[in-house]
């Protein structure tokens, strides 16, 4: 047992204990899997992991945009607005929490952060621009490529409230997006996970080298990770959780701790066992 495993909650150990790790699951039963393994004390998100081969260290090897999930986010997004005028009074109307100019900009100076999406008119951008060092560590900076700034903020605020969201790389290839919450029906999480999949292979950079996707991960908030065969049986929505090789029953006893599995140590885990694996089996290679 790694240190990292051994630092985790009984719970989590139980949960992960539970299929085989190094097994890559269709879809349907991946999802049915990760439903079962533990029972949540609150609606969790599931997270969808995608690690590339990119060098983000190449500008033209980046990879962002913007998927619109069939099915929703199912979370109420809190969006807030840089437009004035009639740009404004449409953002109100569409369905915006927070409107404003350099009253908004202000606001959010003082620490005012109770939102999730930013938008705002071009126009505007140069008072935006202003907080570049608040917005831009938490990803919520406007930008152009992925429809935040836009003169359309009504169609911007629309698309975002039924569930359009980001992804990108970080600076390691990976791509972590929230593909819907736990307690979704298998059918639905199934395909926000195949639209988000499908926009990250249409959206390949042109400059990107060699094996574009090398793993994909799906994970509860708080469980543990499980690898995804996009390309098996990702239709089978009907397929029972009980089909994936369990050692025990599919769930587990109430959660007496929290116990957190953050994105990156979900990812982390995932590439060290890979990079074990591509040991054993090349030794050689030494790049």
């Amino acid at each position: 047992m790694s240190p990292r495993t051994a630092s985790r909650g009984k719970t989590w150990r139980e949960a992960r204990g539970k299929y085989d790790r190094l097994r890559e699951y269709p879809s349907a039963e991946a999802i049915g899997l990760i439903k079962s393994l533990r029972e949540p004390k609150f609606d969790e998100a599931v997270e969808l992991h995608v690690r590339t081969g990119l060098n983000v260290r190449h500008a033209e090897e980046q990879l962002r945009g913007t998927v619109a999930l069939p099915k929703g986010l199912g979370k109420n997004v809190t969006i807030a607005v840089f437009a004035q005028g009639d740009k404004a009074r449409e953002a109100e109307e569409a369905g915006a929490d927070h409107v404003g100019a350099e009253d908004l900009a202000k606001k959010i100076e003082e620490g005012f952060t109770d939102f999730d999406v930013v938008i705002a008119t071009p126009d505007l951008m140069p008072v935006v621009g202003r907080l570049g060092k608040v917005l831009g560590p938490s990803g919520k900076m406007p930008n152009p490529k992925v429809g935040t700034v836009t003169a359309d903020v009504a169609k911007a605020v629309s698309e975002a409230k039924a569930g359009k969201v980001e992804y990108r790389t970080d600076k390691a290839g990976i791509v972590h997006v929230v593909i819907g919450r736990i307690g979704f029906p298998a059918g639905d999480l199934v395909e926000n996970l195949n639209a988000v999949m499908d926009e990250i292979n249409r959206a390949k950079p042109s400059a990107a080298k060699g094996r574009y996707i090398h793993s994909v991960t799906l994970a509860s908030t708080m469980g543990p990770g499980v690898r995804v065969d996009t390309d098996a049986g990702s239709d089978a929505v009907d397929q029972p959780a009980a089909a994936a090789p369990v050692k025990a029953a599919a769930v587990v006893e109430e959660i007496s701790e929290v116990e957190e599995t953050p994105a990156e140590a979900v990812v982390e885990e995932t590439v060290v066992e890979e990079q074990a694996e591509a040991t054993e089996e090349s030794p050689e290679q030494a790049d």
